[in-house]
């Protein structure tokens, strides 16, 4: 088997050396060539056509989003950002995402010094995950459009009510993990403003970088999206992303709906985790609930969308040609917990066809 072909970019000659030594540690990845900076960057991904770049953001002549930009345009490669654990990293990498990167993977600092070492499994199983897809989405930067389309509640006639109403759901809950964050960039801005029910997401990620995703996601949705807190109630026409750090569960308290936050509970592999909040909110919503997987690796949700199906709810996954990691949506479609397979493009019309 052929090994993967990686392209090393960053101006630090200690991270060029750390990230090689990991990748080839491997035995099935080779580093094919390093570059100092975004303009050598770009120049090597045109002339050696790598399967993977690891790609830094902070760098002379040419920093990492002028460079993913001009390779995405020409010579579309799949690109790991390497972000630093800040809120101006977190932003700066949700952007490169925007722009065509497929994922990232966070760099600590310790004594001054950016460092990455423990995050070695990490970057080597998402590399070999995402280049065995082969999926290259194309930039994805939507603009909030000057007037917000309005959703409409359909009419339904007094006798056929009953029958109507199978088809309808009182929240939606949706996960996912490596390339989510480019996936939720192209359904959420979809919905239209006053949807009838909240939308609850979790997506694997640092607690510094939920916040600036759900307020990119704001500034280019109709509906409002936050970061959730801990007390508040839920609204309709509001989605709610879990914190980083803290699982989010629904609890029906004086007859509201309220998101409850806490720390990592049953020593669950991911914290915010989809299991935990899908199964929440299934418990509470019964059969009005609507859940979807999306892109990532490994099967966290799996049980959230068994239990979806235990209490009547609907499922819908995405397909493995828009999925960067086709393994959560692959584990529920594969237990057989899904009523419908749809590409990424398709997910918001599927969802608003369900209640029309």
């Amino acid at each position: 088997m052929r090994k993967i072909r990686a392209l090393v970019v960053d101006d630090s000659s200690f991270m060029r050396t750390m990230v090689k030594k990991m990748l080839t540690k491997s035995g099935e990845i080779e580093v094919i060539a390093s570059a100092v900076n975004g303009k050598e960057g770009v120049d090597m991904a045109i002339q050696l056509r790598p399967d993977i770049i690891t790609m830094d953001i902070e760098m002379p002549v040419m920093d990492g989003l002028e460079a993913v930009a001009a390779i995405m345009k020409q010579a579309p490669t799949s690109i790991i950002m390497l972000s630093t654990l800040t809120t101006n990293g977190a932003t700066a990498t949700l952007k490169a995402m925007e722009l065509g990167a497929v994922d990232f993977i966070p760099k600590e600092i310790e004594k001054s010094i950016f460092n990455i070492e423990n995050k070695e499994n990490d970057l080597v199983t998402k590399i070999k995950k995402i280049c065995r897809n082969k999926v290259i989405l194309p930039p994805s930067i939507p603009k909030k459009p000057e007037t917000k389309t309005l959703y409409q509640e359909p009419e339904i006639q007094e006798k056929n009510k009953r029958e109507e109403l199978r088809g309808f759901f009182n929240v939606l809950v949706i996960g996912s993990s490596t390339g989510g964050p480019k996936a939720l960039n192209n359904v959420i801005p979809h919905f239209p403003k006053n949807i009838s029910y909240p939308i609850l997401m979790v997506q694997h990620m640092p607690k510094v970088f939920t916040g600036p995703l759900a307020k990119r996601l704001d500034e280019i949705s109709n509906i409002s999206v936050k970061e959730a807190e801990h007390g508040e109630p839920l609204q309709r026409s509001v989605a709610y992303i879990a914190p980083g750090g803290q699982q989010m569960l629904i609890k029906n308290e004086n007859m509201k709906n309220t998101i409850n936050l806490t720390e990592n509970i049953q020593s669950h592999l991911h914290c915010p985790s989809v299991d935990v909040m899908m199964t929440s909110a299934a418990n509470v919503y019964q059969n009005k609930t609507l859940g979807i997987m999306m892109t990532g690796m490994g099967q966290d949700g799996i049980n959230g969308f068994r239990e979806i199906k235990n209490k009547g709810g609907m499922t819908i996954a995405q397909d493995r040609e828009t999925s960067v990691v086709y393994g959560m949506p692959r584990a529920v479609v594969e237990a057989g917990l899904v009523d419908s397979v749809v590409p990424l493009e398709k997910i918001t019309e599927t969802v608003l066809s369900i209640r029309s």
